[in-house]
């Protein structure tokens, strides 16, 4: 019996269009095989929806993003639009659509692929065996909390206030989450926090330590955020799973991510309650300065796509039949610019979509 989906498409700004379009051929490929059939819907954020509402983020987006089963994400943003109030700005319209669809998780693999060990800045034998995930919580924490803003004090000085807090049951479920991803992997859980200052960091640790009674079988360890950073680059291979707050996880995922070598090859997923849809993206940019020009690497939005199937659709075979083809790939020596190295083939980015494809017929 054929499985129907439908499936929003942002494809926002700069290499977005491009990435997206190989995405969407392997998806539907890889969805002929697997009894799989998508609709899908494309809809305006970020740069391309100010330029064409005014807005970062239309109404009619989120609704498209809401009725869907699943959202795929390209990338947002570019210096054209950097100036702009910060309420205008292409960032903004992400923060909304997180709001909006009550995504309160992300989910960040870090994981080093033997085929690209080299491209690392970190030495071979501190890299090798990597395979992190960083939990992040998503809606909360200072970027959401109030009050925030530019005030003027009463001598006339100005004064920029942002609110890091959190409620129990925000890191509650969050805390869920992080354990749960935990089991599923090596059953090491580590919490990131700033408990030693933060009074919204002691409360976090408690109820971390509140939630771990219910997963005996889960190792939790505590780091303190400046401490995991350093450790992050000492001694990656420690960490299995990683749970944070807002702030603390946007700084790390990216620390972790450039531990492979190239942000290019990164995928994330945004998750909110079971049955409302998830947004599914790579972790890089939307690269305005190689936008046109065949350049772009897909592979993070392909692999997007694979997290999408496993996480969002729950259809795991069709996502590692994306996954093991994008390490086909590698292993037949593609590579885009960012990721090139001595002896392999120079592709673009659709000649790396044209290389996924065939893999996958074969």
């Amino acid at each position: 019996m054929i499985e129907q989906y439908r499936i929003t498409l942002l494809p926002g700004d700069g290499i977005g269009s491009e990435i997206m379009a190989v995405a969407v051929d392997v998806l539907e490929l890889v969805g002929k095989q697997h009894q799989l059939e998508f609709t899908f819907e494309s809809a305006l954020i970020g740069g391309a929806a100010i330029d064409e509402t005014g807005e970062p983020l239309p109404a009619e987006t989120l609704e498209a993003c809401r009725r869907s089963d699943a959202v795929l994400l390209a990338a947002i943003g570019g210096y054209k639009w950097d100036n702009l109030p910060r309420s205008q700005r292409p960032e903004t319209g992400l923060l909304g659509l997180r709001s909006g669809l009550g995504l309160f998780a992300n989910l960040r693999p870090a994981t080093i692929l033997p085929q690209l060990i080299d491209a690392s800045s970190l030495k071979k034998e501190v890299v090798e065996g990597v395979d992190i995930m960083v939990v992040r919580e998503l809606t909360g924490g200072v970027y959401f909390g109030k009050p925030k803003g530019i005030f003027e004090t009463e001598t006339g000085e100005q004064r920029g206030v942002n609110t890091m807090a959190y409620t129990a049951s925000e890191i509650d479920r969050i805390a869920k989450v992080g354990f749960e991803t935990a089991q599923k992997r090596k059953g090491r859980l580590c919490s990131v926090d700033k408990a030693n200052v933060l009074d919204v960091s002691q409360l976090w640790r408690d109820r971390i330590e509140a939630m771990a009674t219910n997963y005996p079988n889960v190792e939790l360890s505590h780091l303190y955020v400046d401490n995991a950073a350093m450790q992050l680059v000492r001694a990656p291979k420690q960490f299995d799973t990683i749970v944070t707050g807002n702030l603390f996880g946007d700084i790390l995922s990216d620390a972790a991510a450039m531990l492979t070598g190239s942000i290019g090859m990164l995928p994330s997923a945004s998750l909110g309650e079971a049955g409302s849809p998830g947004v599914f993206e790579p972790v890089h940019g939307s690269a305005p300065d190689i936008a046109g020009q065949d350049k772009a690497n897909p592979l993070a939005q392909v692999l997007s796509v694979a997290m999408m199937l496993r996480y969002g659709l729950n259809q795991p075979q069709a996502a590692n039949k994306i996954a093991t083809a994008v390490t086909k790939v590698l292993d037949l020596g593609y590579r885009t610019g960012d990721i090139m190295s001595s002896g392999m083939t120079d592709v673009g980015c659709k000649g790396m979509g044209e290389a996924l494809i065939k893999v996958l017929e074969e």
